[in-house]
């Protein structure tokens, strides 16, 4: 995949002269090394055109930093991109040594990546966190610049631990380059730095230095011209021309690309070479780890003598050290390409032959297979073994590939086709559901099981949903769901799931025929007489109920299901689909249930790294603490999904967020946020988004006291209340804005909604808020009874934000009745419960209520400080809720250096000395005073 890179003779070309007119490139990297020497940290992409310079600069830069930071500099070669964490391997090698002062969960992943131990398969999140703490390590006594030259040929798994790595690099004295060809997708969004060609005047004194002698003015400007100022098309395209091409203006055609033309170039200047030193480049070339011992021992396997090794290195195409090197990558590129099938194969044999079986079977077995042209079963199983290696190290690209070439390779029908169908899931669960769409068409016409063919249904409609997400793929899963009842049952039930969530999907926007028919196929598949206590099965069945028959039908279902969950030990697919049965919690007013369902599934999530899950769970969690009073505890989960969602790119929209701004009554921030969140579930067909919208602005128009914006909101929502979830809870808001301002009969008709969703219940937190609502539509000893049952439940269930609610509304009416200083007690308790959970606009509203009532309440003012970046703020917050700063940094994946230069700076910002200071200087802020 990778070799370390050595520069070339120093004879071969003079140094200055690719650096011509570089000065802002040069600037530009020396900026990011001075930085890692000054305790900083970045990263860098270096991008341009094959031969452009980039090679050159990263030369000259690495050269002039060696005496003052430590250099770990590789090469990425196209040939091994399919083995996983190969890149990485060769990067980190060298620091591997630090690899038992990482956290355990990331020492097991970045070992079990690299193979140095068996394990289940690695979280890349995991991976890419371990690479961070190899690098913080690497650079703990001295700045540490890391250099990946050709980085577009990096196996996927390494790349994305780079990115992830790049992306959180800040205060720990470490500089990142990358260069490659074109910015690949996994690195966009990273620092980046475009090197284009050189300048006419440039270009020509290039031109000078590569070509001795005179050189005719129309090839000069002919040579520039098609060389578009790239370097080493400077110097090797006038290598191809004969002295009479110099001399009389003939030179290449420019038909072709230019990179095609550079290794013509290349090719037609080894073509001399006798075929002993041609046959020894093309070994080099295949084997792209630069060790010389295989070369030494390939060489002789093939009869290659010392003369070979003297013609090959006279071209200066290579160098033979410690290390094999080229002196370009197109030179590598262009030998293999160059070469005769056959001749691939004969070298492919002999690294084959050469390569340890029991150290390196993955890379033995792909050189076997190179050198394989006709169907071959021994070569086609030692693939599928490498296949399953890659998946164990978390490579399910890598094992995507081997399968696809053991498949090629498979003389038996039946076992390639098996292969086929095993490469096209790899595909798919490594992104590429395009590929593993066209593997599946490949096995169309082979012998399959009956499994297997049920479990290519099921892969093409789960590859299809992922690409398209359209109506089709409910029905696409169902039919394939149906398909397994008989032959898998666990990944039927598992199937099923997937498809109910699909038709699901949309809610309101989405087909109500097709959640019916997905449901009753359900219902049809788990017999109400099935005796099974298995989570996933009892929320798939009680999910269904609730789309069919609806919520009393459902309930002891769920219930069921929440026990199990709770009490089970989760395999890995019910971890996946916990959330249904935490959805459940919330339609069945079960706190205290949603409260060990979020903590259970984030801290299953976090404890084997299912970065997948983890936002979803927390979502949940920040449900939880906003409902438990914690809104700090919330906003600190908050900024963990926007972390999560920073390096994944989890399109998870920002309900939490949304929600957390309304209760604090920041209509700024909350009002756009729902307006985006609306949008953009229009735009996807999402019916939650709308609800989420909803629901949040009637919160916030409440607590502001703008009453009849809060009942448009919940009014929109009255239609959809079947829905339970945030449509259910939209009804206690539209109860008390319509109730506040006159509207009679719509707090009446939510009222009566509201007990349909809650009496059928029947925990104390559902009659609470029943009870709360429908004091509110009452009067006298009536109401007051009313109002302190469900004060008396919500304090039972340690609901204390309800608490703070149901005190405002019962001393808002004891201040109507004329009982001033009856309200003056609930009000001031009121206050003093939102004020605390910092439910701002609520309390805001206790406020204005106790002066109404006679009470003078002191003016505090608020601090505006120095803005805090959001950065900072996430990492205060955090430190707030008593992390250490190696927990924060696992939360929030960046470095534990990084922690403590943010937390420096926040200390400073908020004049505090310590951590203990820091709820009261955040609670200080003013709403001006972050980025948050």
């Amino acid at each position: 995949m990778v070799e370390r890179y050595f520069p070339a003779k120093a004879d071969m070309v003079p140094d200055i002269a690719p650096l011509r007119g570089r000065r802002g490139e040069l600037a530009e990297l020396e900026a990011l090394v001075s930085r890692a020497r000054a305790g900083r940290s970045g990263a860098l992409v270096v991008s341009g055109e094959a031969g452009v310079g980039k090679t050159a600069l990263l030369d000259h830069v690495t050269a002039r930093a060696v005496a003052h930071v430590r250099i770990e500099r590789i090469v990425a070669s196209q040939s091994e991109m399919e083995l996983a964490y190969a890149g990485l391997q060769q990067l980190c090698g060298h620091m591997m040594g630090s690899a038992d002062r990482l956290p355990a969960p990331q020492q097991e992943a970045i070992e079990v990546a690299f193979g140095l131990r068996s394990a289940a398969a690695p979280s890349p999140f995991l991976v890419g966190l371990a690479l961070l703490g190899l690098l913080t390590e690497a650079a703990e006594e001295q700045a540490l610049l890391c250099v990946v030259d050709d980085a577009q040929w990096l196996d996927q798994a390494s790349a994305r631990a780079l990115a992830f790595a790049a992306r959180r690099l800040d205060a720990e004295g470490i500089a990142l380059v990358l260069a490659m060809r074109q910015v690949a997708p996994v690195f966009a969004g990273l620092p980046d730095m475009v090197v284009e060609g050189l300048g006419y005047e440039d270009a020509r004194e290039l031109l000078r230095l590569a070509v001795p002698g005179g050189l005719d003015r129309r090839v000069r400007d002919q040579l520039i011209a098609e060389a578009r100022g790239n370097p080493l098309a400077l110097r090797e395209l006038p290598r191809a021309l004969s002295p009479a091409q110099i001399a009389g203006g003939f030179t290449l055609t420019g038909s072709l690309p230019l990179e095609s033309r550079i290794e013509q170039s290349l090719v037609l200047q080894l073509a001399p070479l006798p075929a002993p030193a041609r046959l020894l480049l093309l070994l080099a070339a295949a084997e792209p780890t630069g060790d010389p011992g295989l070369l030494w021992r390939g060489s002789a396997l093939l009869g290659l003598g010392p003369e070979a090794f003297d013609a090959a290195k006279a071209t200066d195409a290579f160098v033979v050290g410690t290390r094999v090197g080229f002196r370009h990558p197109l030179v590598r590129s262009a030998v293999y390409r160059a070469a005769s099938p056959d001749a691939r194969r004969r070298v492919h044999a002999a690294l084959a032959e050469v390569t340890s079986a029991e150290h390196d079977p993955d890379r033995r077995a792909w050189h076997r297979a190179g050198a394989t042209l006709e169907p071959d079963e021994e070569v086609a199983a030692d693939l599928e073994k490498s296949a399953v290696r890659a998946r164990t190290r978390g490579g399910a690209a890598a094992a995507g590939a081997f399968l696809e070439r053991a498949a090629e390779l498979t003389p038996s029908p039946f076992l390639r086709g098996q292969r086929l169908v095993a490469a096209a899931e790899a595909k798919h669960d490594a992104g590429a559901s395009d590929a593993a769409l066209r593997l599946l068409e490949s096995a169309r016409a082979l012998p399959l099981t009956a499994l297997q063919k049920a479990l290519v249904v099921r892969l093409r409609a789960r590859a299809g949903y992922a690409l398209r997400r359209d109506r089709s793929g409910a029905q696409h899963l169902l039919d394939a769901a149906r398909g397994l009842e008989r032959l898998d049952p666990v990944l039927a039930r598992d199937t099923y799931i997937e498809a109910l969530a699909a038709a699901t999907y949309g809610g309101r926007l989405g087909d109500a025929e097709q959640v019916a028919a997905v449901a009753h196929a359900i219902l049809g598949a788990t017999s109400a007489a099935d005796e099974t206590d298995r989570a996933r099965d009892l929320i798939l069945r009680g999910q269904a109920l609730l789309a069919t028959e609806g919520q009393t039908a459902a309930l002891p279902t769920l219930r069921r299901a929440q026990r199990a969950f709770l009490e089970q030990a989760p395999d890995f697919l019910e971890m996946h689909w916990m959330w249904f049965a935490s959805r459940a919690a919330q339609d069945l007013w079960d706190p205290a249930g949603l409260r060990a369902l979020a903590d259970r599934q984030v801290e299953l999530a976090r404890a084997e790294g299912v970065v997948t899950v983890l936002p979803i769970a927390l979502s949940l969690l920040v449900l939880v603490r906003m409902t438990s009073g914690d809104l700090d505890g919330a906003e600190a989960a908050c900024d963990e999904i926007d972390a999560i969602k920073e390096v994944t790119g989890n399109p998870l929209p920002p309900y939490g967020r949304l929600l957390l701004a309304s209760y604090r009554g920041q209509a700024d921030e909350a009002l756009p946020l729902a307006e985006r969140i609306r949008a953009d579930g229009l735009a996807r067909g999402e019916g939650y988004a709308l609800s989420a919208a909803n629901f949040s602005e009637a919160v916030l128009h409440n607590g502001l006291g703008r009453f009849a914006e809060a009942v448009a909101c919940g009014r929109r929502e009255l239609p959809y209340t079947h829905e339970l979830n945030l449509a259910m809870r939209t009804l206690v808001e539209l109860v008390e804005a319509a109730a506040h301002t006159g509207e009679r009969a719509l707090a009446e008709q939510a009222l009566e909604q509201l007990a349909g969703v809650t009496r059928p219940v029947g925990t104390s937190y559902a009659l609470a808020v029943l009870a709360m609502a429908e004091a509110q539509l009452r009067t006298g000893d009536e109401a007051e009874q009313l109002f302190l049952d469900a004060i008396k439940r919500f304090e039972h269930e340690r609901i204390p934000i309800w608490v703070g609610r149901c005190r405002l509304l019962y001393g808002e009416a004891l201040n109507r009745q004329g009982r001033s200083a009856e309200a003056r007690e609930q009000l001031r308790t009121a206050h003093n419960v939102l004020t605390a959970c910092g439910v701002n606009g609520f309390a805001r509203r206790a406020a204005d209520e106790l002066r109404a009532s006679g009470e003078t309440l002191p003016v505090h003012t608020r601090t505006s400080v120095t803005r805090l970046t959001e950065q900072e703020l996430n990492v205060a917050r955090l430190a707030r809720e008593g992390l250490t700063n190696r927990e924060i940094g696992a939360r929030l994946f960046i470095s534990v250096h990084t922690v403590e230069y943010h937390l420096r700076k926040v200390f400073v910002k908020l004049g505090i000395k310590r951590r203990t200071e820091l709820k009261a200087a955040l609670a200080g802020l003013t709403p001006t005073a972050s980025s948050a």
